[in-house]
């Protein structure tokens, strides 16, 4: 069966992307996302335990340009080989190169970005996602990361800004802002537990903040992406598709993981 919903959830005609369903959930595999509601929103929540899953980041085949697409990446049987879940994360160029941080299996394929700029990306303080060898996730702004980290995390993605620094929202949101998009992000919590969410219709910065921080409890979160923002549920069959994207993030269960 497949099921198509034009749109990204209620943004009939805001959102230029579709989401797809194709095929029936698996028994297998749960998923590890769920639909959410706050404050009239609709949200997808993801969540990844390091109990249970391992967490990368993923640009491109090797050798070859980025897949620009999550259709492209399912496809990759190499590459996508045990993905439980994947979303954009971080800002790229015209080619869909990061144009902040990005690490991929410890190769570093860009420099931590600190210059001052216009957009989303620029509306400091940005910050990183990153995994550590021990296997453990974390959430940093920019300057604290560069000042905290010393060794070459195993994965690691630029982007911003951020929403939640310390239990804290963001100092240059409003509370609901004018500013309404599908957007994405990523939190980690006390637990080590990192918190995914994309949003099913428009929202402001302020109320994805506000989610991370007083529903998932979540102290250091981070804008990964907005418009263009994507999700591909394996387990349930969602893969949306929509503009040409760039570094994406992927969970995987820790058993499919060699």
């Amino acid at each position: 069966m497949i099921f198509r919903i034009l749109g990204c959830g209620a943004a009939l005609l805001l959102a230029s992307c579709e989401v797809h369903f194709d095929g029936e959930e698996s028994e297998a595999v749960a998923s590890i996302c769920a639909p959410v509601m706050f404050e009239q929103s609709p949200f997808t929540h993801c969540t990844a335990d390091p109990a249970e899953h391992v967490v990368g980041t993923a640009l491109a085949p090797e050798g070859g340009s980025p897949w620009r697409s999550l259709r492209a990446f399912s496809q990759d049987d190499t590459a996508s080989q045990g993905a439980m879940m994947a979303m954009n994360a971080g800002m790229y160029d015209s080619d869909g190169q990061p144009i902040g941080y990005f690490v991929e299996n410890g190769q570093r394929l860009h420099l931590l970005n600190r210059a001052e700029g216009p957009g989303n990306f620029h509306l400091l303080p940005n910050g990183v996602f990153f995994g550590t060898t021990d296997g453990s996730w974390r959430v940093l702004p920019t300057d604290a990361f560069a000042e905290q980290v010393t060794e070459r995390p195993m994965f690691a993605t630029q982007s911003g800004p951020m929403l939640v620094i310390d239990g804290e929202l963001h100092p240059s949101f409003d509370p609901d802002g004018e500013s309404r998009k599908i957007r994405n992000g990523v939190g980690v919590d006390a637990n080590g537990r990192a918190h995914f969410l994309i949003s099913e219709a428009p929202v402001s910065f302020g109320k994805m903040a506000r989610l991370y921080r007083d529903v998932l409890n979540v102290d250091n979160a981070l804008f990964l992406d907005g418009t263009v923002s994507l999700l591909w549920d394996a387990s349930r069959g969602r893969i949306d598709t929509g503009a040409p994207i760039g570094p994406l993030v992927v969970v995987r269960r820790q058993e499919d993981v060699e």
